[in-house]
């Protein structure tokens, strides 16, 4: 477990390895839904789900997807239903990675990946800011982690772990792009 930091509380659920073969796991699965990827785009919701999605797009294209699908960053924040709405969002709550014009997700097959699923209410949100650029042919949802606890009907279509946890309990990603480590770990309230 190199580079592993595991904090006082914290119980570690993936070391860099792991989630490693993980998200090489997803990509797989990806592979065998849409083997041509043709009309596929990922989607990461911000923060850590954009990096996931560049990572399993790196891991597609390492199968033999010779370009892989695009990746986008979800900016879901004005699509929450925990804090005031605006009353018209911000435009680009989708925008492609690398800077460049976000194809249409009219009938794409648009994958939204993020890291952790708790509740379903940042997928309900998700969707929604996917719903206002457009009408994709489906939605996908690929999560790292999925520690239960839904409040919506939803549920992944590609799980990299499931994790049972307790109320008291959370789950925290840590990715090399955005934190310096990899890995996911089991943290108890105080």
């Amino acid at each position: 477990m190199s580079g592993i930091r595991v904090q006082t509380g914290e119980r570690c659920l993936l070391d860099e390895v792991t989630l490693s073969r993980t998200v090489l796991r997803l990509a797989h699965e990806v592979l065998e839904k849409h083997p041509l990827l043709d009309g596929v785009l990922l989607a990461g919701v911000r923060t850590r789900g954009v990096p996931l999605a560049q990572r399993i797009a790196t891991a597609l294209r390492g199968l033999g997807a010779p370009a892989g699908p695009p990746v986008a960053q979800l900016d879901i924040d004005d699509y929450r239903d925990d804090r005031p709405r605006p009353s018209t969002p911000r435009p680009g709550a989708l925008r492609l990675v690398d800077g460049g014009a976000v194809p249409s997700v009219d009938g794409a097959a648009v994958i939204v990946v993020d890291d952790v699923l708790y509740t379903g209410r940042s997928m309900r949100a998700a969707m929604d800011a996917l719903a206002d650029v457009g009408r994709p042919a489906s939605v996908e949802l690929l999560v790292l982690v999925d520690r239960g606890h839904r409040e919506l009907p939803l549920r992944p279509t590609y799980v990299g772990k499931n994790v049972p946890t307790a109320a008291g309990e959370r789950v925290h990603v840590r990715l090399q792009e955005v934190d310096g480590v990899d890995g996911a770990y089991l943290v108890a309230r105080p």
